[in-house]
């Protein structure tokens, strides 16, 4: 690839990404306390998280298809990345022109996700080409913690708005969203000015989805792609149900929400650099394994309290574990498929994963109508099963996932303790 092509294309990647950072921050957190001010259930809130996640698995079986139809990446990515604009659009009407807006709320995030899910492997597939193997981690990990802290500022400025709107919250839910249009419009025009290498179809690079699971038994990769979307399940659980837990239960008001839900990007950029380093000297698998098991306690600590200051410390956990497995599992991905079916790869990772996502959200919307209530709350019971749930995955199937890449030799105990600053000396080499 021509080099200044390159390097011209991370500048606008990196700019399309600052403007969905801000939309993201806007409105990811916030779609769960805009649908309870619309009247919406336990089992709504399970419905909005499981049809977006379900929708976009399904679409992502024929992502890859669609860009051997276009055979551009770029296209695709425009296309759709277009038409998730435009569907913020019916979102912000929602309230005003349907009588029973929660469902509808629930149909247009669908297809807003669900757009958005056909461009990222393209998206993904197109950026891991510009970057060096050696380079993933370091690079990946410096442009998320940028990100995030454009994401954490924004969600700040939500919270800020509805705390100003809390007698007229429409309107500022509302200005919110008016908000995440534009800068969604910024982003998809930076997307625009990326630079493609010529598209070459290869057809011994087709394989159906079916072909990836026969090899489950065989595959490093499939295995990898189980582990995650299992995790995930049990995550799905649970995660649709905090913002509910907060606001309707525990009664906070949007700014200690607002506190609560930024701590998770707020810990994730100040621990990303880290992760990202030793992911390129010890690997992604090591990672994955220590950040799986933080991943699986944390619904158990809201079980133990619900003070706001204790949460703070949880949230902070949450987002130091998330930034490690997230970063390495999408790093693991780049190393472990070969540039001709990296995009095919990641739609089907993306399949597994989205599926698992809906039916751990159907599942735990469907208990949290029937469970006793613990300490006097249904949710905690939910969330002591989501807990136990993750510690059986995380606990188990890593094993059968063999590290794709050359990498050094290091403990489990040593790796967190070098992660949390407690092993100096070790510090100072990876800085090295």
């Amino acid at each position: 690839m021509h080099k200044n092509r390159v390097r011209n294309s991370l500048k606008f990647s990196f700019l399309d990404g600052v403007f969905a950072s801000g939309m993201t921050g806007l409105t990811s957190d916030y779609i769960t306390p805009y649908a309870l001010i619309l009247k919406a259930t336990s089992l709504h809130i399970g419905f909005l998280s499981a049809m977006p996640n379900l929708s976009s698995a399904l679409v992502q079986l024929y992502s890859a298809d669609i860009v051997d139809r276009f055979k551009s990446r770029k296209k695709v990515i425009n296309l759709f990345v277009f038409l998730h604009l435009l569907m913020f659009i019916p979102i912000m009407l929602v309230p005003y022109i349907f009588s029973k807006p929660v469902i509808f709320l629930i149909i247009f995030i669908t297809l807003l996700n669900s757009f958005n899910a056909i461009a990222l492997p393209a998206w993904g597939s197109l950026i891991s080409e510009y970057i060096p193997a050696k380079s993933r981690g370091k690079y990946f990990g410096w442009r998320n913690k940028i990100l995030t802290i454009i994401t954490v500022f924004f969600s700040f400025v939500s919270g800020f708005i509805l705390h100003i709107f809390r007698d007229n919250v429409l309107r500022g839910f509302l200005i919110i969203l008016i908000s995440a249009f534009t800068f969604r419009f910024l982003s998809w025009y930076f997307l625009t000015k990326m630079y493609e290498p010529p598209y070459k179809l290869k057809e011994d690079a087709y394989f159906s989805f079916f072909d990836f699971i026969k090899r489950l038994k065989v595959s490093n990769f499939v295995k990898f792609v189980l582990f995650v979307a299992l995790l995930h399940f049990c995550v799905n659980i649970a995660s649709p149900f905090f913002s509910v837990f907060m606001i309707r239960d525990l009664k906070f008001n949007y700014i200690i929400y607002t506190i609560l839900v930024t701590t998770v990007p707020i810990f994730n950029i100040l621990t990303i650099n880290r992760w990202g380093r030793l992911a390129d000297r010890v690997g992604n698998l090591k990672i994955l394994k220590i950040t799986s098991l933080l991943i699986a306690s944390l619904p158990f600590w809201w079980i133990i309290n619900q003070n706001p200051i204790f949460l703070i410390l949880i949230q902070g956990l949450s987002g130091f574990a998330w930034a490690g497995f997230n970063l390495s599992a999408t790093n693991f991905i780049y190393d472990a498929v070969s540039p001709t079916k990296r995009t095919r790869c990641i739609a089907y990772f993306n399949v597994f994963v989205g599926l698992a996502s809906c039916f751990g959200a159907l599942f735990g919307g469907y208990l949290v109508n029937i469970l006793p209530p613990l300490f006097g709350y249904r949710i905690l019971s939910l969330f002591l099963i989501a807990s136990i749930l993750r510690f059986l995955v995380a606990s188990l199937l890593p094993k059968k996932i063999r590290e794709v890449r050359d990498a050094e030799e290091l403990n489990n105990i040593d790796l967190f303790f070098n992660i949390v600053g407690l092993k100096p000396n070790l510090d100072r080499d990876l800085k090295k």
